[in-house]
């Protein structure tokens, strides 16, 4: 078995904000496709896991960004799995740079649920089959983050045909870009090294709406997707400026 999984490529221009820097979702879209692969070349991809009536569902992820690669910059993205941890499967991830220095890493808790009966099942007779990579920890731990008070609405999203994924719910990394969309601009242009964390904790599904809900925390802004009274999901982020 393939320990980690590594694609080494060049920054795309799709990939950049006007800082000519990578986007806090688009990093996200990449740890989600290095996460996808390595499932699939390890045995427990999508098909594997239809067979026996499980998906794998992100439920928690962290990523911690201390230099923003540049446009047309060669990185490598890597990931592995990490182990269980109760219901969770763990998967770390990290993007070196062309020296093969990290400069961002990201930790993510993932379930398998059954797809009838929508319930999570414990991962560890299924994880206990994979690489453990013992001590290779990208992030130390997994923020479980709480209600804020003192959130106020910003604005909503309706969900609609390109924010849904194969699972026909709109997929982790869109709501990263909600969260950009109500963010200043220019805060996250000139932002280097930041730290952000996202717990998913209900599924949006085609043509529903998810009021988006925020306020100012220490160094950043804390989130909260809600829909009919209910969380959607909780993140904050935190960041320095660029210096």
């Amino acid at each position: 078995m393939k320990d980690i999984e590594q694609k080494t490529f060049t920054v795309a221009f799709t990939d950049v904000d006007q800082s000519d820097r990578l986007k806090l979702s688009t990093t996200c879209d990449y740890f989600q496709e290095a996460a996808i692969n390595h499932a699939e070349n390890l045995g427990v991809g999508r098909e594997a896991m239809a067979q026996t009536g499980e998906v794998w569902i992100l439920s928690r992820l962290s990523v911690l960004i201390e230099r923003r690669p540049k446009y047309r910059e060669t990185i490598t993205v890597r990931s592995w799995p990490r182990g269980a941890d109760r219901l969770f499967a763990i998967r770390d991830y990290d993007i070196l740079d062309e020296d093969g220095k990290p400069i961002i890493r990201g930790r993510s808790a993932w379930l398998i649920v059954d797809i009838k009966k929508r319930r999570p099942l414990r991962p560890q007779e299924k994880v206990s089959k994979l690489p453990l990579n013992a001590g290779l920890d990208a992030l130390p731990s997994l923020a479980n983050i709480g209600q804020r008070e003192g959130l106020e609405r910003i604005g909503e999203r309706t969900s609609f045909y390109s924010d849904l994924d194969y699972n026909g719910h709109v997929n982790n990394s869109r709501y990263v870009q909600w969260i950009q969309d109500i963010t200043k601009p220019d805060v996250l242009e000139t932002a280097d090294s930041m730290q952000f964390d996202i717990n998913y904790a209900s599924e949006t599904r085609f043509n529903e709406t998810t009021e988006l809900w925020s306020a100012p925390i220490e160094n950043g802004f804390a989130y909260e997707g809600r829909r009919n009274g209910g969380v959607v999901f909780r993140a904050e982020l935190r960041f320095q400026e660029r210096r």
